[in-house]
């Protein structure tokens, strides 16, 4: 009944604008413009009927910051279904070949945004780390400096911004997109939009910036992106955003990895109790709206270098992928029986060792212990996850990694 294909951009862009349209990611003539830019590039599968494109789902290359190493990634970048083709399973299966076919295309994990916890996880994927969103009156940041003029940027900019977010300071678990166009595509759907930053690199590039939104002339500033290499030029930004203050009552921002914002606001929670339930409410939320999946558990493994003992085990992985992933391709998921070493040196062997202990687990629930988004212990409550208590306790001492956090949505 339903064709899965290669999208074919000739073809089937208007069938892509109507999907788009009908899950209301676009309302006018200007996001389909920008759709046609995002649809240009990367792997791009539809499941057909009657003719016409029904479902949708995309990809683009990256990086994922593991420690010290940059792994080989493949960010979902959109799973779209129209209208008539809902309750098929064609998400399910269309995205699962997808993760296959960038696998077999050398993605060493893949990553997505998600519009609720549960669907993914049939996948393989598990749930990021919270991260945190805080809104405050940009007036109490607590930063006495006087600013430079910053440059005025636009969507017309949006390769500087681009190069900006390639060059900025990265943490465990940060995302670089390597596909440019995206960040061109996420510019003309940005509706009052408009950037601030300077220009301090050797040759005019682009250092640091923010870029946001501002539905009226008092707020709030939503804050969508932000790059910079160092502290000087973080708290020039910070600074740079309080000097909004004069007008723009509430900015609302992610948390950037490493930093704890709470730090930069003078009297949180007066002003939270004060703000409550305004329009201008100051208020710190948190929400893990991203999963990842390993995809290739060798070389995952083989990049793990840690500042710590060696521990030996014994794992029995199981995959969703394995029963839904057509069986004619390469790859079918990461289920199996393999001897892990962590430490220093990491590796994988396939087959159990007798002689040492057994972690149980999904993909899933691995891949958020491998990546450091919850300790063993922590995934034993509530991950799919078991063990003895003496492997655990030990994954929690060896697996001391720092919380991950993309700084860069998708």
């Amino acid at each position: 009944m339903y064709t899965f294909r290669k999208y074919d951009h000739d073809k089937d862009l208007d069938a892509a604008k109507r999907i788009w349209h009908e899950v209301q990611w676009i309302d006018d003539e200007a996001g389909e413009k920008s759709l046609d830019v995002f649809l240009k590039k990367g792997r791009s599968l539809v499941a057909e009927l009657r003719g016409s494109a029904e479902c949708l789902v995309t990809a683009n290359p990256g990086k994922l910051r593991y420690l010290n190493e940059d792994l080989a990634l493949s960010i979902v970048t959109s799973v779209t279904t129209s209208r008539i083709a809902r309750k098929q399973g064609l998400a399910k299966k269309l995205t699962a070949r997808l993760i296959a076919e960038e696998a077999e295309a050398g993605a060493l994990v893949s990553t997505l945004g998600i519009f609720e916890q549960g669907f993914y996880d049939q996948l393989g994927y598990g749930s990021g780390s919270y991260e945190h969103w805080m809104s405050f009156d940009p007036a109490d940041i607590a930063i006495d400096k006087k600013i430079r003029p910053p440059r005025r940027l636009n969507g017309a900019d949006w390769k500087l911004m681009y190069q900006a977010l390639q060059n900025r300071r990265q943490h465990h678990g940060g995302v670089t997109l390597l596909a440019e166009h995206l960040l061109q595509a996420e510019m003309g759907w940005s509706k009052k939009s408009f950037g601030l930053g300077y220009a301090d690199g050797p040759h005019g590039e682009l250092t640091h910036y923010f870029w946001g939104t501002s539905k009226d002339e008092n707020g709030p500033l939503i804050i969508y992106s932000m790059a910079f290499q160092t502290n000087e030029q973080f708290i020039e930004l910070m600074a740079l955003i309080k000097s909004q203050g004069d007008q723009v009552r509430l900015v609302k921002m992610r948390e950037p990895a490493g930093i704890q914002l709470q730090d930069l606001v003078q009297a949180p929670f007066r002003s939270r109790i004060v703000t409550e339930k305004s329009k201008f409410e100051h208020i710190n939320r948190a929400s893990a709206y991203w999963q990842t999946r390993i995809c290739n558990l060798e070389a995952c493994i083989a990049a793990t270098h840690l500042n710590s003992r060696s521990l030996r085990f014994n794992l029995e992985l199981s995959d969703p992928l394995e029963k839904i992933v057509n069986p004619e391709m390469a790859w079918r998921g990461c289920a199996g029986r393999y001897t892990i070493e962590l430490g220093p040196t990491s590796k994988v062997t396939s087959g159990f060792n007798e002689g040492l202990p057994t972690l149980v687990a999904d993909i899933g629930t691995f891949t958020r212990l491998w990546l450091g988004v919850r300790p063993a212990t922590g995934l034993l409550v509530t991950g799919n996850l078991s063990g003895p208590e003496t492997l655990i306790k030990d994954l929690d001492e060896v697996l001391c990694l720092p919380n991950p956090h993309p700084d860069w949505d998708y």
